[in-house]
Order: structure tokens, then sequence, then C-alpha cells
């Protein structure tokens, strides 16, 4: 998870949303990404997505199987949905996203008996650090637009 908040001040540091995600099989990191959608006019460069395109291409195969993804914030439902697309059998992850998150604070696509796949879920893991780079980022815009 630590890996995920370095790419998550990446995307800070870029002026992204600080969002980082890693995706991890047998001990290796396989694929990072961090938030581009500003920097790449793109709006599915999310940073769960980069890493999950990454991971397979490294492993060569868009079956994820036996992987898991450390992201900082709640992944939203194109995200999630990538998830269960790429048979991804866990993730982890930071802070809740009450705005577009995806497992439950939101909607529940990730636990939805619909799908023929789901994904294992550890929440709030390193959850303050994770919400604190959010709360400086925001902290950080807002100041900038009342000048």
């Amino acid at each position: 998870m630590q890996e995920a908040l370095i790419e998550a001040e990446k995307a800070a540091a870029a002026g992204e949303v600080p969002v980082g995600a890693v995706v991890v099989l047998e001990g290796q990191i396989i694929g990072r990404g961090h938030n581009r959608k500003e920097c790449d006019q793109d709006p599915t460069a999310h940073a769960e997505i980069i890493a999950l395109r990454e991971a397979a291409d490294t492993v060569g195969n868009w079956r994820l199987l036996g992987a898991t993804l450390y992201c900082t914030l709640e992944p939203c439902p194109m995200c999630a949905g990538a998830m269960i697309q790429a048979r991804l059998p866990r993730l982890v992850y930071g802070s809740h996203d009450i705005r577009f998150g995806a497992d439950g604070s939101i909607v529940d696509v990730l636990r939805n008996e619909s799908f023929n796949h789901r994904v294992a879920i550890t929440r709030g893991v390193l959850e303050e650090e994770s919400g604190v780079l959010m709360q400086q980022f925001f902290r950080s815009l807002r100041e900038k637009r009342s000048k």
C-alpha cells in the first residue's frame, strides 16, 4: 500500500486527484498507476485502470489470477467493473469514496451476486494517509480558486 501512496503523490504533483494503485503478483509489483485524467484528457485514465493495463501487459494475459490490487481510494464503478473483468481475486484500498465509491459507498458493484466473479476486499488500509492526501489536494485547489 505504501507503493500505491507513492503513486498517489505522483498524481498530486501533476495536478491530478491523488489516487495511486499497484498490482502485486507473487510478491512483485506487476503494474503501477496514478490518476492521469487531466494530463491525458482521458476519462478512463484512473489509477486502477492504468495499473490493471500494465499488469495484464506484464503477465501477457487479461486474467489477473492470483493478483492483488492495492489502491488508495475505493474504486468507482468503471474501475470496479474492470476488476471483475480482469478476474482480480483481491482488492485492498485505503479511503472510502463518498462521491463515486463502488464498494458500497454509492453503489455495490464488487459484491453484486449477478456477476460471475466477485473480488475479495480489504478496506481501510492506510486510510488516514490516503485521506490526508485527498484533503490536502482539495484544500490546495480551493485556496488557488479563492485567490
